[in-house]
């Protein structure tokens, strides 16, 4: 492939397979917490951390991930004590950050909106070896939890009373959750960009869901899909000059949608072999709530 000759094409393929592995990973924790919009937050918040990293002459993926993970720890404390008040400081948050970046950005010496756009929505030639290097740190890390803490964080994003109530750390296990969503976030940036991540974060989950209910399958299953939607999307992008981030979506909801339409018709004959294979009941025994006052 010649595309594989190109150094930039190298590290846009690196760059690709860890955030389609990252991305899934943390977003099956998300979706079983319903908090599937939670990536497109975080990004809005790391718009500010990019327009720092120009205006401060800092790493904008280092001061993008400080700043998204002072904003996802800000959303755990609203979510715990905002009560009636909470959604609306989430959206001060949201579009705080976006004005925030847009207006650092514009007063960085070296900074301007074509910068920023290829944060917001991903961009291949712009992947240096920085950028790989601290995504390869910080895809490590999600890894890590979401892997190594993996029955923990299900434990807790399933029911979080009962993980109280069994000793788990709920509190600590929820910034955590937060906190990898954030680094996550700054690790999808630069290929998908901020503003789409979240999608990567939850379709794929959805998609897998359609063919496992286990945990481990789904999350094996959303990884798989993840992987295989970046490196085509990178792929495509790069052979048909269109977005990468926009093509890795649109593959994304196009997996979702196939798999859906696979997975229904298999639903449907599973669900009437299970009826038929269940004997019937009989009704009179069955109304027991309508007999009970009925005896002298």
């Amino acid at each position: 492939m010649d595309l594989l000759d190109y150094a930039f094409m190298q590290r846009a393929l690196l760059a690709a397979v860890l955030v389609g592995i990252t991305a899934p990973a943390v977003g099956i924790y998300l979706v079983q917490r319903r908090q599937a919009l939670m990536g497109d937050g975080i990004g809005h918040v790391a718009m500010t951390g990019v327009g720092l990293g120009f205006l401060l002459s800092w790493s904008p993926i280092w001061m993008a991930t400080a700043v998204s993970v002072l904003g996802a720890v800000l959303m755990e404390l609203i979510r715990w004590y905002g009560r009636t008040r909470g959604d609306i400081a989430l959206a001060m948050l949201f579009y705080g950050g976006m004005a925030g970046g847009v207006m650092f950005i514009n007063l960085a010496p070296t900074g301007s909106n074509a910068n920023l756009t290829s944060y917001l929505f991903g961009s291949l030639s712009t992947v240096s070896e920085s950028d790989v290097s601290a995504i390869c740190v910080l895809a490590a890390f999600v890894v890590l939890v979401t892997v190594g803490l993996r029955r923990q964080l299900f434990a807790v994003s399933q029911d979080e009373e009962f993980a109280r109530v069994t000793g788990l750390p709920v509190r600590a296990l929820n910034l955590l959750t937060a906190i990898t969503a954030a680094v996550t976030v700054t690790v999808a940036m630069r290929v998908v960009g901020l503003l789409l991540v979240s999608a990567l974060m939850v379709v794929p989950v959805a998609a897998a869901q359609q063919l496992s209910r286990s945990f481990a399958a789904t999350f094996a299953i959303a990884v798989a899909i993840g992987v295989s939607v970046t490196i085509g999307g990178t792929v495509t992008s790069y052979y048909q000059d269109v977005p990468p981030g926009a093509t890795i979506v649109l593959l994304t909801i196009g997996a979702f949608v196939l798999l859906t339409a696979l997975a229904t018709p298999v639903a449907r004959r599973r669900a009437r072999a299970a009826a038929a294979a269940q004997p019937a009941g009989d009704p009179a025994e069955c109304a027991i709530p309508a007999t009970r006052g009925s005896g002298g």
